[in-house]
């Protein structure tokens, strides 16, 4: 697991310290790392491109997903507030540090952040969360087309977390089988169900960001979120325009009727509270 470790240290420095160049643009006098931005929300919801997005602005810098925390999280996730922050902070400072871009505002994204969220904040005062939404019957077509919960998925991501249809550690105790049971749409579901959940958890300090919305305003979003997060909007406006909004509503041409009524008995009450039935 050290080997591991100091192997994803480096790709992940080398990674960053690159983006660090591209952007080139320092921030003299300006705790700009204190102003850390976390992107968070269920897998496959626009959280690589938001984040890249984000990241893209001058005095900035996209992390990405950094695997250290994403192994992480299954562990931090059962720990008091504090010692996650700690653990938080070691491992993102320590990346920022050997990359060189302290000087930049940070933008980790990671959906598994979700699930440390109170945490995260604790090690940032002065950071915020973005909380990426979408519709949660398009999410789990990306899902079923990665085949990330399909059951006997070989293979793991970048994190060494394995694929396949077994229980993760953001499945309640008590219907971990019940997990293992059901069909692969269901168990999607129950991930965006779960992750969106975890990802609502510090409203207070969370802007919420919806994919759709975005799609069809992207000037009107990038103006939205550059207010909020204290940056210019015309570099965000540039950002945001390279949206795509062809997968939305693909879930009525991809899913079938037993699929979508397996993804309205798992997470149905929740569309339905977030205005998508």
């Amino acid at each position: 697991m050290r080997g591991w470790q100091a192997a994803a240290y480096g790709v992940t420095v080398v990674r960053i310290a690159r983006r660090g160049l591209r952007g080139g643009q320092r921030l003299p006098g300006v705790r700009a790392d204190e102003r850390a931005v976390f992107v968070v929300g269920a897998p496959r919801s626009g959280t690589t491109f938001t984040g890249s997005a984000l990241g893209s602005q001058p005095g900035w810098v996209d992390l990405g997903e950094v695997p250290l925390l994403k192994a992480a999280v299954p562990r931090l996730a059962g720990l008091p507030v504090e010692e996650q922050a700690r653990e938080v902070r070691q491992i993102l400072e320590r990346v920022r540090g050997l990359a060189l871009v302290r000087g930049l505002r940070g933008v980790e994204q990671n959906p598994e952040t979700s699930y440390v969220l109170a945490g995260v904040l604790r090690a940032y005062p002065q950071g915020v969360a973005v909380h990426v939404l979408r519709d949660g019957r398009d999410v789990v077509c990306s899902l079923l087309e990665r085949g990330w919960l399909k059951a006997g998925r070989a293979g793991a991501d970048d994190a060494r977390q394995p694929y396949g249809g077994h229980a993760r550690f953001w499945v309640e105790p008590e219907l971990r089988e019940e997990f293992e049971r059901t069909g692969e749409a269901r168990r999607a579901a129950w991930a965006w169900r779960r992750y969106v959940t975890a990802a609502r958890a510090m409203p207070d300090r969370t802007i919420e960001l919806r994919y759709e919305a975005l799609a069809e305003s992207p000037r009107t979003e990038a103006d939205r979120m550059a207010e909020a997060l204290g940056s210019e909007p015309e570099p965000l406006r540039l950002a945001f325009a390279k949206v795509h909004g062809s997968s939305i509503g693909r879930w009525r041409n991809e899913l079938t009727t037993e699929q979508v009524a397996d993804v309205e008995a798992e997470a149905g009450e929740l569309l339905a509270d977030l205005g998508y039935m």
